[in-house]
């Protein structure tokens, strides 16, 4: 609030503030600081054209030697304009710019506080001599030092202008709250106890000092230096501080009674009532006199209370604006140090990637001087090869020659012809062995191996950052031709339309629960093709795809319609049988390695529906026990099926079977099972139960009830059984009566 409270002239609290033609406020000492005389080109406008106002200084001295004094005291005094023209200016203040208080303007001086004003502009050498005698006073005006519009002086001069009262007494209750803080104002870093006063305040710091902590915490020097240091708030030299004497009282303290502001031209009325057309208060004389008379007037009480509701209202409406500013910079303030984080994180990303490069750089650069390091050793290893072969075949031939040339030395005819022929034979050997090529190298000094690092140094050259704006992804185009289903799993497969500019990071794919319900994600990733197992047989799911980038999330794709199977086609599953188990026939015929019972497990596992199965004994040999049933997917396998709390089961010998379940044995059932025998294995999960049939014939009543989860057919038997898996059966619709338990 404390800008609001200062001067725009001389940067203190107002003092005597008076208000301007244009709303705005000024002290009245600084008032008559910048009030300026009309400059000499106004001065020769037409008689009626002439501002009321007194004397320019230049008139004034050509009077007397007490004239310029007189000029500048009549701002506030109220002369009467000289001149016959001033009953036609006062008719042409109803209809002028002038006399409306606003006028035009051009800037020429500025002051060191940013005030413009208008230059005093001396009269032309014998003006004052020519000026005739009844010529009335020249003009003054005053420029708004915030709007710069100007405003001339009447007769009245600055008493023309309403005192603003009321920021009076706000400046003095603000004063007095100044005061009391400045009695309050500690240093904020002192050890001692009470802390000493504060001896000034850092206006960028924000931190009270006393003047041993501001030369221990804040001396003035380094990046201090910089900072500005000013007196405590509420100090007397302070700007706008404690308790100004002079113009700066205005009135009497808060908690007393304040004295009823008058008018300002008739000095012993109160205001009493409000015009509408001049927007200012008056009194009941105004009415009956002055100019007011015609206007629209209302009771001061009452504009008052409609002015004070108008910007209450227009406050609510700054508050809601300073709210989301304040929300805003918040926001900026977290701005702020996400940005610094951010930096850091790419300033360590930009180092880890440019380290990378590097340790590429570097390993490839190993690599290659291996290569170099293996071609140098090669040559080096055939010269040195072929250096001895020709420094052996080179001892030979001296060797030779050597001995023949004694040979021929001897003069012995008869011992001659007895060896000539064999050493004539030697020495053609000997010369065949230089063949052509023998005394040529078999490597160059040059080495075959040429780097080409220069695209590698165009990229480097060019690595830099990629900055695009993208948009969010298009629609993608499912690829209906290649989207299946195939027992209880789907297959989709799409793509993205063609001269799509946009990127893609990924896509997101999204199924139902197959019986209509919410969508669900079961695919996230840069693949367009998706294959979702482990679904419910005999149901209907809907698809739909959507691309995502760091943009966004684009639109979803259009939904496509898949059926699962009606019956479940499947295996025995060779990944999660035991290992004594052998599988045959497509992995249809199962058999064991092993006089102990084992488990295999089916490919397929149901959840939802009815399923029905049958298994074909083979060979049954020395009168087994096998099992058939159902399991978890981590079923004990090493021992029979039914055993542990993760299967249910029965098991059968050649006379008779028995259901078993956590190792309990239940309903013992007369008939049993040879070769040739059929099994059948009926698992209803919308009943939840579990019925067993031996060659079409219900075994026992239903062997197991409440079952619930997700299962998977299964089976054990040792290496006297074989049996055959049939799958992809229609549910029996004639069920035989049931055998009855003997027990």
């Amino acid at each position: 609030m404390e800008e609001e409270l200062k001067c725009p002239v001389c940067g203190s609290l107002f003092r005597e503030p008076i208000i301007l033609p244009c709303s705005h406020n000024v002290c009245l000492p600084c008032a008559r600081t910048i009030a300026v005389q009309t400059p000499e080109s106004e001065q020769h406008l037409p008689p009626l054209l002439h501002p009321r106002g007194p004397a320019p200084p230049a008139a004034a001295a050509a009077q007397g030697p007490g004239a310029a004094a007189g000029s500048a005291a009549c701002l506030d005094s109220e002369c009467a304009a000289g001149g016959g023209g001033g009953d036609h200016a006062d008719k042409l203040s109803l209809h002028s710019e002038t006399d409306s208080g606003y006028g035009s303007y051009t800037p020429s001086l500025k002051s060191p506080n940013g005030v413009r004003v208008l230059p005093l502009v001396p009269a032309p050498p014998g003006a004052a001599a020519a000026a005739p005698r009844g010529a009335g006073p020249a003009s003054s005006s005053l420029t708004c030092p915030q709007c710069h519009r100007s405003a001339s002086l009447d007769q009245r001069g600055l008493r023309g202008f309403q005192r603003n009262r009321l920021l009076e007494a706000i400046v003095q209750r603000y004063q007095q709250g100044r005061a009391a803080a400045a009695a309050a104002a500690k240093c904020q870093l002192c050890d001692r106890s009470p802390p000493e006063p504060a001896a000034v305040l850092c206006e960028q710091c924000e931190v009270l000092y006393c003047a041993a902590c501001q030369l221990r915490c804040h001396p003035a020097r380094g990046p201090f230096a910089k900072h500005r240091l000013a007196p405590p708030p509420g100090h007397p030299g302070a700007p706008g501080g404690g308790g100004g004497g002079g113009d700066g009282g205005g009135g009497k303290g808060a908690g007393g009674g304040r004295k009823l502001p008058t008018c300002a031209e008739h000095d012993l009325e109160n205001y009493s009532m409000y015009c509408v057309s001049c927007r200012s208060p008056v009194c009941y004389q105004c009415l009956e006199e002055g100019k007011h008379g015609k206007h629209d007037v209302k009771a001061l009480g009452a504009m008052w209370k409609q002015h004070k509701a108008q910007l209450s209202q227009a406050l609510n409406g700054v508050s809601d604006k300073a709210k989301e500013a304040k929300e805003f910079l918040v926001q900026l303030k977290n701005l702020l140090q996400q940005i610094q984080e951010n930096g850091l994180d790419y300033e360590a990303c930009l180092v880890a990637q440019c380290d990378a490069l590097v340790d590429a750089l570097t390993r490839q650069k190993a690599k290659l001087l291996t290569k170099v390091t293996k071609e140098r050793e090669h040559k080096l290893k055939v010269v040195w090869d072929q250096i001895n072969h020709c420094t052996l075949k080179l001892r030979q031939s001296t060797g030779l020659m050597e001995y023949c040339l004694e040979v021929i030395k001897e003069n012995d005819p008869s011992g001659f012809l007895q060896i000539s022929d064999a050493l004539i034979k030697r020495v053609q050997v000997s010369q065949e062995q230089w063949v052509k090529g023998a005394l040529e190298p078999k490597v160059s000094a040059e080495f075959d191996l040429t780097l080409d690092s220069e695209p590698l140094l165009q990229s480097i050259h060019q690595l830099d950052f990629i900055q695009m704006k993208c948009r969010v992804p298009p629609v993608p185009l499912l690829q209906l031709e290649k989207c299946c289903t195939r027992n209880n799993s789907v297959t989709l497969a799409w793509r993205m339309p063609p001269l799509s500019h946009n990127p893609v990071e990924g896509y997101i794919l999204e199924l139902d629960d197959g019986d209509g319900g919410q969508f669900r994600e079961v695919y996230v990733g840069k693949e367009t093709l998706c294959t979702i197992d482990g679904l419910h047989f005999n149901s209907t799911y809907n698809a739909r795809v959507k691309a995502f980038n760091s943009s966004g999330v684009g639109p979803y794709s259009k939904t496509v319609i898949l059926q699962t199977s009606d019956v479940a086609w499947f295996t025995f599953d060779p990944s999660s049988a035991h290992r004594d188990i052998v599988l045959s026939n497509d992995n249809q015929t199962a058999t064991c390695n092993s006089y102990d019972d084992r488990v295999v497990l089916g490919t397929a596992a149901f959840s939802k529906g009815v399923h029905y199965w049958e298994l074909h004994v083979d060979r049954y040999d020395n009168h087994p026990d096998p099992a058939f049933g159902i399991a978890r997917i981590n079923v004990v396998k090493d021992m029979m099926l039914g055993k542990d709390d993760k299967a249910w089961a029965m098991y059968v010998d050649n006379n008779r079977s028995w259901f078993m379940h956590c190792n309990s044995h239940t309903n013992r059932t007369e008939g049993g099972v040879s070769k040739g025998a059929t099994v059948g294995v009926l698992l209803d999960l919308n009943k939840h139960n579990l019925t067993f049939y031996i060659n079409g014939q219900q075994q026992g009543p239903p062997a197991f009830e409440n079952v619930e989860g997700v299962f998977m057919p299964a089976l054990s038997l040792n290496r006297n059984v074989q049996v055959t898996l049939h799958t992809g059966l229609e549910v029996p619709q004639c069920v035989k009566q049931p055998k009855l338990p003997n027990n």
